[in-house]
This record gives C-alpha cells, sequence and structure tokens, in this order.
C-alpha cells in the first residue's frame, strides 16, 4: 500500500509541474475553448498509451534478464527525479509563459496536436522508462505491472487536464501569475528531490 501511495504522489506532482502540456493546453483552452482544451487532453492521453505500451515490451524483457539493469534504471530515474525537482525549485520562471516555443494555429487539430506533443515530450518518455520499474516486485507479473502503472498515469493525467480545463476559464488569470508559478515550481520542486532521495535509497523488493 505504501508503495502505491508513493507511486500515486509522484506521478501526480510530475502530471502537474508545469512544462509543454501545461502551455499548450492553456494556450489552446484560451484561444477555442473549452471542447479544444478537452480535444487536446484526450491527444495527451493517447500518447500516454502510446509511451505506455513502448515502456511495457521494452523494459519487461529487459528487467525480467538482468537484475544489473535495473539498478542502473533505478538510479538513473532517481537522479533524474532529483534533477526535475532543482530544476522546478530554481526556476525563475513558468514554461506556461514561454509563448514563442509553442505556436498554436486553428488550423491544427487539438487532438492530433495534444497526440503528437506528448508522444515527442522527453519528460513523459524518461519518467515512462526510468521511474515505472522502480515500483516491480519481481515475485509478480512484470508486464502487467507496468501495463497497470501506465494506464494509471493515463487516466490520473486525463483527470488532471480535464479539471485544469475546466477551471481555466475561471481562474486563468490567477494560474498564470508569476507569484502562483513561483509557489508552484517550489512546492513541486520539494516534492521530488524527496521523492528522488526516498526512491535512490530504497530497496528493491
Amino acid at each position: 500500500m505504501n508503495d502505491i501511495l508513493t507511486f500515486l504522489v509522484l506521478t501526480l506532482f510530475v502530471i502537474m509541474s508545469p512544462g509543454i502540456d501545461t502551455a499548450l493546453i492553456t494556450k489552446r483552452t484560451m484561444a477555442d475553448g473549452q471542447t479544444g482544451g478537452y480535444k487536446m487532453a484526450l491527444g495527451f492521453a493517447s500518447g500516454s498509451l502510446v509511451h505506455t505500451l513502448a515502456a511495457t515490451f521494452g523494459l519487461s524483457a529487459l528487467l525480467l534478464q538482468s537484475a544489473l539493469a535495473f539498478e542502473i534504471v533505478k538510479y538513473a530515474g532517481a537522479v533524474y527525479l532529483m534533477y526535475l525537482g532543482i530544476s522546478a525549485f530554481l526556476s525563475k520562471k513558468s514554461d506556461t509563459g514561454s509563448s514563442a516555443k509553442e505556436e498554436i494555429t486553428k488550423e491544427t487539430s487539438a487532438f492530433r496536436q495534444g497526440l503528437v506533443s506528448n508522444v515527442l515530450n522527453p519528460k513523459v518518455a524518461v519518467f515512462f522508462l526510468t521511474f515505472l520499474p522502480q515500483f516491480v516486485q519481481n515475485d509478480q507479473n512484470v508486464t502487467l505491472q507496468l501495463l497497470l502503472m501506465g494506464i494509471t498515469y493515463t487516466i490520473l493525467a486525463i483527470t488532471w487536464f480535464f479539471v485544469f480545463v475546466f477551471f481555466i476559464n475561471y481562474l486563468r488569470k490567477w494560474l498564470t501569475t508569476p507569484s502562483v508559478q513561483r509557489f508552484m515550481d517550489k512546492a513541486t520542486g520539494v516534492v521530488l528531490i524527496g521523492f528522488g532521495l526516498k526512491l535512490a535509497f530504497e530497496k528493491h523488493k
């Protein structure tokens, strides 16, 4: 139960941390309304399923064959998690304000843009490839565990983005203010660093 709660909390903080997905869905919602935001959220979810399948079948074979490979993946994930935390904590501005990097046009399908951006998002790819294996238990079906964790990530992600889109019309000015974004960065940074240290020193079961 403790491992499940750790995974859920960590996943939520990774999903909610400001990034490319947040910037895109904020702009799409402001430009096209809630419908456009919801379509993009579905695109993000579909992209997460792509990552789930790729990670599940690739990592299952790797982790079942090599204990050393697991240790390498484990520590790489912990280090990357702490890197994300430190970057967020020291961040001076949020990615949601960097409009120059991602342009949204009316001609671009919201669903397609969400799908492509998620599939090509390195943060999501690294999360699936390095963090999921740390919660795998050898005495159970590895493939099934990875698949279930990937699906859980997808469900949490689409839930968060649907809620975010729903409230963005009412709270968009407040959510995008520098003070709120700085608070989110600091809080996310502290939590990610803490979990990174915890996972680094935790023994695999």
